[in-house]
């Protein structure tokens, strides 16, 4: 009875967050809708805000916009965009989001030509790319409220996972460093005889024993999520039959698998007479969309460029005024398929920095290729506010246009970096390095040589659009915040 209200508790507890959360999720995409909608009709309309559609049974804009409105958060809907398997975790959300409003206005569009009703084009084009901006940053408050919920342990899903020690030991590590995916492993089930299962950490967890017990065991650890680490050594009928003895629980059943390491967005389900294949496609780093990423890459650049003209002319007078020194740091950089360029920086150390490197390689405390220094002697004071904040890197906009970098990418490694290279990071070169990327808004300096590589190898063959300007987002977040920059 005791271990029954307990679970009750648990799970009344859980449904709580996640309508809490939903509702958060709605509430943020209502005021985004209605500010969008209220802003096209004020902005084509002014005070002629009674113009009626052509067409459309005389309705007023206003009443016109309540309309789309509804249309839009109901297409939101229907793309799963309050579902919180994808809520605050990896760019899925953000593509929902896109692919809704863009099938909305695009229904309105086929809606508009079979019933021959005339819009006002001025209206559809300001409430288009306004409303998709807020929502987006509105899932961004969202995600950032949701990721402060986690960091103080709430509104998680309490996770069992089961396996072979082994797997169990990489998907309890892989999840502890991915905490705003919001599973904190409670217990474990490998087979093991002993009370306590030893993490790869160190760290210690409950080892409720046998993973074919796995559905009670999650009640009595009070799971509610069960997750079944790599391939199953149980037999071929242990899912479906784990899939049936949770039907009556609470729990979700996930599978996690060391696929999803490189190739997550290009996994294809393919069932073959009740038998699910995976079929993976394979990058591609040439073609039309690699044309699409220059495009955004020159007219973003060159909108950025012109934005940021009056902070670069400030960080070059200060430079020129500290030391007299040269303004701008050229550097030798490996690009795209191993080609060569000069990088272009502001200056941020001494004149002579590089003639004191080697003397300073004895007190390095980072990775075993990247050379950096928390407190590097070399840096100069308005050095160190620019790195601060990367207006040092802002001169790479000129890069950019010239197309030797891209506005997001892997870092642009030194020479000697790729010459210590594995086989396998090589293929960080096969596309353009960028101002920014994941290793940017992931930690920065603060992140080790493996968490880059997987973070740069990840990008490199599932980068989108969608995703670029995610990036970016999260770059102007982390500049402002400083973590990570020295």
């Amino acid at each position: 009875m005791a271990i029954d209200q307990r679970v009750t508790t648990v799970a009344s507890t859980d449904v709580g967050w996640r309508r809490k959360m939903q509702a958060r999720l709605f509430a943020f995409d209502f005021v985004a809708v209605a500010v969008a909608l209220g802003t096209a009709v004020i902005i084509r309309f002014g005070d002629e805000t009674d113009r009626r559609v052509s067409g459309l049974a005389e309705l007023s804009y206003p009443q016109t916009a309540v309309l789309l409105g509804i249309a839009w958060l109901a297409t939101i809907a229907a793309f799963g965009g309050y579902s919180l398997r994808v809520v605050a975790v990896g760019s899925a959300e953000y593509h929902g989001l896109a692919r809704a409003t863009w099938s909305t206005f695009g229904g309105i569009a086929i809606f508009a030509a079979l019933f021959q009703i005339q819009f006002a084009r001025g209206f559809l084009l300001v409430a288009l790319p306004l409303g998709l901006f807020l929502l987006l940053v509105g899932r961004l408050a969202a995600r950032r409220m949701l990721v402060r919920q986690r960091e103080r342990g709430e509104w998680v899903e309490r996770a069992l996972v089961v396996g072979s020690p082994v797997e169990v030991r990489y998907v309890v590590d892989a999840m502890e460093r991915a905490s705003i995916a919001g599973y904190k492993v409670v217990a474990v089930a490998t087979g093991g005889t002993d009370a306590e299962f030893e993490l790869a950490d160190g760290g210690m967890l409950p080892e409720m024993g046998l993973p074919e017990d796995a559905a009670r065991s999650a009640v009595i650890s009070g799971a509610t999520a069960v997750v079944v680490a790599g391939q199953s050594s149980s037999g071929p009928t242990f899912l479906r039959d784990l899939g049936w003895a949770l039907e009556d629980t609470d729990c979700d059943l996930v599978l996690a698998s060391r696929i999803t390491d490189v190739a997550g967005p290009r996994i294809h389900w393919q069932p073959v007479d009740g038998l699910p294949l995976i079929a993976v496609d394979m990058p591609r780093y040439t073609g039309v969309k690699y044309l699409g990423k220059r495009a955004f890459d020159v007219i973003v650049g060159g909108l950025g460029t012109l934005a940021l003209m009056p902070v670069m002319l400030i960080a070059a007078l200060a430079i020129k005024l500290e030391d007299r020194g040269p303004i701008f740091y050229r550097q030798e950089r490996v690009g795209v398929n191993g080609d060569r360029f000069r990088i272009t920086k502001f200056r941020s150390m001494v004149p002579d920095a590089e003639a004191k490197q080697a003397e300073l390689r004895a007190r390095h405390d980072g990775n075993a290729i990247l050379f950096k220094l928390r407190a590097d002697p070399r840096v100069t004071r308005v050095g160190r506010f620019i790195r601060r904040y990367s207006i040092d890197e802002l001169p790479q906009l000129f890069d950019v246009l010239r197309g030797d970098m891209s506005l997001v990418g892997p870092r642009p490694p030194l020479p000697t970096e790729v010459d210590l290279y594995d086989q396998h990071v090589h293929r960080r070169l096969y596309v353009k390095p960028g101002i920014t990327g994941p290793w940017q808004v992931g930690g920065r300096s603060n992140l080790t040589w493996d968490e880059s590589v997987r973070k740069d190898l990840y990008y490199v063959e599932n980068w989108s659009i969608t995703g670029d300007l995610l990036i970016l987002v999260k770059t102007v977040r982390a500049v402002i915040r400083g973590d990570g920059a020295y």
